[in-house]
């Protein structure tokens, strides 16, 4: 049996080698994209090996180079960070199927281009959930933001190289600007950075100065999306379907999201945050974040750009969950990260497939579409109520614990808000399925029979709504699994 260092450098490396092949092959289609397909494989099969396999309770440290007295790149097996490589690797199977229907259905150009840059995606993404230190998380940072932006300048217009553009500036922009002087800072005082159960803060900051020290990570992790540093997001949609669904689920945003996590967690510590109120000020920010980025959705036609401005909404999420400083927020955090993963990639991936068989990008022009492509509107349907957290989907779970996490902090507004944002939910995603299903087709769309649409574009995301709906019935297994990450360190 293989140990786990060689494991973590298997996982990162099968996505590097598919990066080649691509290259290699570039002129054979098939043959390029059934090796990628194979790539993305064996690193699912990989990470699988190593949650099921390794101990996560020793914290051992797998260390690649050694900069400075604890300033190591150096990678850590523990829950929180699998899962996130769980989804990640197992959803670059998915994504990548869809990608191929989607690229070809809709004759786009460069395809090894772009399934190349998605493989260097991945691999950045898998080193973010395995690293052992934030300086080796942010390193893998910047190499995920730095991968991804070909991908959303793919098209090459004006408007794409626009979008790139203020895609990558917030992104470096925030990270450089906030984050990397979070950490500088929090090396100066502590002289580590290593993810420690119970954080590392506690003992060397004050309140006050835990709380500034708290903005500087928070405002720094763009991708995490958090208002006023959101609008990178809006502004990548003009990207190809299948790069929303990884910047939206499977990668860029999720390694935000995950990255607020661990700092909270392994940086501050949830009791250090909830004994001097640090997180406080971020608690009431991902409230406002959440609401309003929902009524933002409401008033976009544009598919996408609703998606987009969701999914805002829905990180925010995860963001509370953290600020709230208590046990259940944290793991409906943790939670929501695969809920909303499931959920948002299945909405993407159907935008696309209407994308690819009418060319219809506004919500007021797709009347009656749902009668001409029903199974697509029918996952579109499954992932909407995920995201709104109706029973028996994987989203009513998350949502439920981070109104748990509400009411252990005595924070009966943020339960207010979660039930009012589920409502908001509803009002900007079920009348895209009612218009679909149930309004007129609009003149010139009535030409008899359903629309062609190509068959990879279809079973992907129906693959994805049953997961949301496999996912109610094992969501008390993934809490059991993330619980570990919140349990009182032995003094």
């Amino acid at each position: 049996m293989l140990d786990p260092s060689t494991l973590i450098a298997l996982a990162l490396i099968f996505p590097l080698c598919a990066l080649i092949t691509n290259y290699i092959f570039r002129n054979q289609a098939n043959l390029r994209d059934g090796l990628t397909l194979l790539s993305a494989a064996a690193t699912f099969i990989t990470v699988v090996i190593l949650a099921a396999t390794s101990d996560m309770t020793t914290q051992q440290s797998h260390v690649l180079l050694t900069i400075l007295p604890g300033l190591e790149v150096a990678f850590k097996l523990e829950p929180l960070g699998m899962v996130f490589a769980l989804i990640a690797s197992g959803l670059w199977i998915v994504t990548h199927l869809y990608g191929i229907g989607y690229m070809r259905g809709n004759n786009e150009s460069h395809h090894a281009r772009f399934f190349a840059c998605f493989c260097v995606a991945i691999s950045a993404t898998l080193g973010i959930a395995f690293s052992g230190n934030m300086f080796t998380l942010f390193l893998f940072y910047e190499i995920l933001t730095v991968s991804t932006y070909p991908l959303v300048a793919h098209k090459g217009t004006t408007d794409s190289k626009k979008g790139a553009r203020t895609y990558l500036g917030i992104l470096i922009g925030t990270s450089v600007g906030f984050q990397l002087l979070a950490i500088i800072w929090t090396y100066a005082i502590t002289g580590t950075l290593d993810f420690t159960q119970g954080g590392i803060l506690e003992g060397h900051i004050g309140a006050g100065m835990a709380a500034i020290l708290l903005a500087l990570y928070a405002f720094g992790i763009g991708k995490a999306a958090l208002m006023p540093f959101h609008r990178w997001l809006p502004a990548a949609m003009v990207a190809p379907t299948p790069v929303s669904a990884l910047l939206h689920a499977v990668a860029v945003v999720k390694a935000g999201v995950f990255t607020m996590l661990k700092v909270g967690i392994y940086i501050f510590g949830i009791d250090f945050l909830a004994s001097t109120g640090a997180s406080t000020w971020l608690m009431w920010l991902a409230a406002f974040s959440i609401l309003a980025a929902s009524i933002v959705a409401m008033g976009k036609d544009n598919l996408k750009a609703r998606l987009a401005y969701s999914t805002i909404s829905q990180l925010s999420y995860i963001t509370l969950g953290m600020a709230l400083a208590t046990q259940m927020g944290a793991l409906g955090g943790g939670l929501h990260i695969a809920m909303h993963a499931f959920g948002k990639i299945t909405l993407f991936m159907c935008a696309g497939a209407i994308y690819v068989a009418t060319h219809k990008t506004n919500i007021s022009d797709m009347d009656g579409m749902g009668r001409k492509m029903p199974w697509v509107y029918f996952a579109f349907l499954i992932g909407a109520l995920s995201i709104i957290g109706l029973p028996p989907l994987g989203g009513s779970w998350s949502k439920y614990l981070l109104m748990l996490g509400a009411a252990d902090n005595g924070q009966l507004i943020m339960i207010g808000v979660l039930m009012l944002s589920s409502l908001l939910n509803v009002a900007y995603l079920l009348p895209i399925v009612g218009r679909g299903f149930f309004r007129p087709l609009k003149a010139g769309d009535d030409n008899g029979g359903p629309v062609k649409t190509p068959v990879l574009t279809v079973l992907p995301p129906l693959f994805t709504a049953f997961g949301c709906l496999l996912l109610f019935f094992y969501a008390s297994e993934i809490v059991a699994y993330l619980e570990p990450i919140v349990a009182t360190p032995a003094k």
